[in-house]
């Protein structure tokens, strides 16, 4: 049976011209357009099958994502090549000049892939790596500029501008009442089948030397819409509509209420995946896949 090797891909890019991470019919994705780079690079006859972190929706960007893909051993040493011979013995050949072929095949990827989504660095990953599941938690950040002349056009696609002023102390007494394990359902488009209950590890605000407000979000994982949702909510106390106590008044609730407001998608880039010790991550992979209840 042929060998085949689990990479891990550490990747970036900006998502204003992709219709989200998952590769849908007829539409520019990053997933679409990574696994294309893939097939025509490791010259597969149908394009690999990507596993990432976390899907992102149409238009948010991402400086940390991480996402695994199996190739073939033979393949890999194939691309790695160019026009010299295929080595007779991948798998020895491997031992001997595997980092060099990653490093080929991380430079190829570059070579293909257009400019707004890049792939960084390309490792094998350890036994039992799932970039899913075995992810301790995920950090988005989501910037906001609040000048009354609007935002440095040259950060345009990734700060949302707000047209009125924000309060960060209020920002920040709001986001506090929404720290631990709860079930978001209020902030969450529902999938069937999928649990709503996440523990929201962070969620705070700052404002930059440049006048930039950043949330940082950061939680074992993350439900549909979220992160904007969350961000949306507290943005109407931050501009003194809603009182500090509103948006854990939603939480407390667990529906969507029609005050909810998603934040657009460009201010929110997904930052960081942390993942445990090599030894953990089978171990995390199937904790994660188990479906959460409340403890009562």
């Amino acid at each position: 049976m042929e060998r085949e090797l689990r990479l891990r891909l550490d990747l970036g890019y900006d998502g204003t011209d992709f219709s989200g991470w998952a590769r849908q019919p007829g539409r520019r994705t990053v997933q679409g357009e990574i696994e294309d780079a893939l097939g025509r690079v490791l010259r597969l006859d149908a394009p690999p099958s990507l596993t990432v972190a976390g899907r992102t929706d149409a238009g948010v960007h991402a400086r940390g994502q991480v996402a695994h893909v199996d190739v073939p051993l033979a393949a890999l040493a194939a691309a790695s090549s160019g026009r010299a011979p295929v080595p007779e013995e991948p798998e020895r050949a491997w031992e001997e000049r595997g980092a060099e072929w990653l490093a080929a095949l991380t430079r190829r990827l570059a070579g293909v892939l257009p400019l707004d989504v890049r792939v960084h660095v390309v490792s094998v990953a350890p036994a039992g790596f799932d970039a899913r599941f075995s992810a301790l938690s995920r950090r988005y950040g989501y910037r906001v500029g609040d000048a009354p002349g609007g935002v440095d056009p040259l950060r345009r696609r990734e700060v949302l501008w707000y047209a009125r002023p924000l309060d960060v102390d209020l920002l920040n007494a709001a986001a506090a009442r929404l720290l631990g394990e709860h079930d978001f359902a209020a902030f969450c488009r529902r999938r069937e089948g999928a649990t709503t209950i996440r523990e929201l590890q962070r969620l705070d605000w700052v404002r930059g030397e440049d006048g930039i407000l950043l949330a940082t979000v950061v939680a074992d994982a993350f439900c549909h819409s979220m992160v904007r949702a969350l961000v949306g909510s507290l943005l109407t106390v931050g501009e003194r509509r809603r009182p500090v106590g509103w948006p854990a008044e939603v939480l407390g609730r667990a529906v969507r209420d029609s005050g909810v407001h998603v934040a657009p998608a460009h201010g929110l880039t997904l930052e960081e995946v942390r993942y445990p010790g090599a030894e953990e991550l089978a171990r995390r992979a199937a904790a994660t896949r188990r479906v959460r209840t409340l403890s009562t």
